[in-house]
């Protein structure tokens, strides 16, 4: 995300300006809508169940399992009853990506919700329900999934303020400390970036915490909110994120002789604190990921927090204005280069597919970030190469253009900024990829004969069935053949029949399988136990799209 030199139009007239900010206006309004698209975005998707969802069980289970696509953490388990009443279930334990619950009451007849809400290895919390009905299904109890737009929004606006905190407040500290010399043009400016990042951290944390536990910003006073944002990763980064804002301010506070060690930590800690927690974090192999997301924020702190001192001191005509605008210019050209492959390379990781730019709200809202990068590095070369000469040699015209074209370029990255904090609400495209290549399984059970059966990836299209045959009491069971019978009435599909191969490893499988619409398939496992004695057992199983 940069374009990093003073960026500016030959003949920029008011006119223009307006119309530059209008265009800014309308992309900002298409990122709002573009993050809100869906209700709820999965970032650690659920990919199987026990009890199934949809089903009619004649017993209450002893306790429930939801295994999803990547270790969580539980915040909230409930246990809406058919009456409507809610019951906390609050006895789980951890196993790998499986969170096993408990079941400490008898259950009436009936269907049954049992909700979740968890928070996924990225920081974001992830919800949904499944129901399954005791004896006969019954009217289901309502569970409301509605968005709360007004907490929604004000994560969004908390994400802005954030990094405008960080890159225009830390890494305004850090040009005025190393670049700026005695010029002290945007000092104030600089001063309350800081101070609006250090209202903006804490607040962001209480609405982690309301999302995270599903809460309305009425609670954002509650103990349990902060407590619950603390204790996701994004606590880290609100954490470091002080630390650094706090730098940036004493380095603009105290002494020269403190000031650049202060600001350079400053820095630093920008980029620890984006690089402890989000989606490009937590993706693998994370000995790459997190030391470019580190860059990938150092570097934008470094440019944009350089444009507003620079840009007034151009203005005011300051004799340091010059010499500020050589060490700029002689320093952010590694810097782009950096910055740019930092970029790319997190953007490779996490969208893995050019049709993912198009087909998911992550892609769009980066060809969103693409656009106005191509047009900031477009006038940034124009400028870099044309005007900056005639500015450090003190051209009071080439100086005002280029004051006029730093104010642009600072409602750019605002613009930028917005789709930044859009990304907080949308899945990357390798996070649906993992979460797509998960299997879907199913315990069959029956006295003669049960079964567990993985179709490998779970949803419409080509698959893998792998299937460990047992006697009724989890016995051993040498069968003879397995034939596979998938079958889907309501759509008109006629039994899809395979034959089973073993391989030797005691399980049995069925290759080169192409299931053909997703939706509630039943499958069905004819067992040929002896040359007499043929056992069927059958499931509900859901495949996804």
């Amino acid at each position: 995300m940069s374009a990093i030199f003073p960026l500016q139009r030959t003949a920029m007239t008011g006119k223009r300006v307006g119309w530059t900010a209008g265009g800014l206006l309308a992309v900002v309004m298409a990122l709002i809508v573009m993050a809100s698209t869906s209700q709820a975005f999965a970032h650690a998707a659920l990919i199987k169940t026990d009890p199934a969802d949809g089903a009619v069980l004649a017993q209450a289970p002893a306790r429930f399992s939801l295994t999803f696509s990547e270790p969580v953490s539980p915040l909230v388990l409930t246990l809406v009853k058919p009456d409507g009443t809610p019951a906390p279930l609050t006895d789980f334990r951890l196993s790998d990506q499986t969170v096993e619950i408990d079941n400490p009451q008898a259950l009436k007849s009936g269907t049954h919700v049992l909700s979740w809400r968890v928070i996924s290895a990225d920081g974001h919390p992830v919800g949904g329900s499944l129901l399954f009905s005791i004896g006969a299904p019954s009217e289901p109890p309502v569970v409301s999934e509605a968005v709360d737009w007004p907490l929604r929004s004000a994560i969004w606006i908390g994400k802005i303020f954030l990094y405008t905190g960080l890159s225009l407040g830390v890494g305004g500290a850090f040009a005025l400390a190393w670049l700026a010399g005695e010029a002290r043009a945007g000092q104030r400016f600089v001063t309350a970036a800081v101070l609006c990042g250090l209202v903006a951290a804490p607040l962001s944390l209480g609405f982690q915490g309301l999302d995270a536990l599903g809460a309305p910003l009425s609670h954002l006073g509650q103990p349990v909110i902060w407590r619950t944002g603390l204790g996701t990763s994004f606590g880290w980064t609100v954490l470091i994120a002080l630390i650094a804002l706090g730098l940036g301010l004493l380095s603009l506070a105290g002494p020269r002789v403190v000031a650049r060690p202060f600001a350079l930590a400053g820095l630093v800690g920008v980029g620890v604190a984006l690089a402890a927690s989000g989606h490009a974090t937590a993706a693998e192999p994370q000995w790459l990921t997190r030391p470019l997301v580190f860059l990938h924020g150092v570097g934008i702190a470094f440019w944009a927090g350089a444009l507003v001192p620079l840009g007034l001191a151009l203005k005011g005509s300051s004799a340091h204005a010059a010499p500020f605008l050589r060490r700029f210019s002689r320093l952010i050209m590694p810097v782009v280069a950096v910055l740019a492959v930092a970029g790319v390379a997190l953007a490779v990781i996490q969208v893995q597919t050019p049709v993912a730019l198009v087909d998911t709200a992550y892609g769009r809202l980066l060809l969103v970030k693409l656009a106005l990068l191509v047009f900031l590095f477009t006038l940034a070369a124009v400028n870099r190469w044309r005007l900056t000469a005639a500015a450090e040699a003190g051209s009071t015209e080439v100086q005002r253009r280029l004051t006029r074209s730093i104010g642009v370029e600072i409602l750019i990255v605002l613009a930028i900024f917005g789709v930044a904090a859009g990304w907080r609400f949308t899945p990357p495209p390798r996070a649906l990829a993992i979460a797509a290549a998960q299997p879907v399984s199913v315990h069959i059970h029956a006295l003669q004969a049960m079964a567990d059966l993985s179709i490998t990836p779970g949803h419409a299209g080509p698959v893998a069935a792998s299937m460990i045959i047992m006697s009724g009491d989890f016995g051993p069971l040498d069968a003879k053949e397995v034939t596979l019978v998938l079958s889907k009435p309501d759509s008109g599909i006629e039994p899809l029949k395979r034959a089973a191969t073993k391989p030797g490893d005691g399980s049995w499988r069925v290759d080169n399988l192409v299931i053909p619409v997703p939706g509630r398939w039943t499958v069905r496992l004819d067992i040929l136990v002896s040359d007499f004695d043929m056992v069927k057992i059958e499931a509900p199983v859901d495949i996804r799209p």
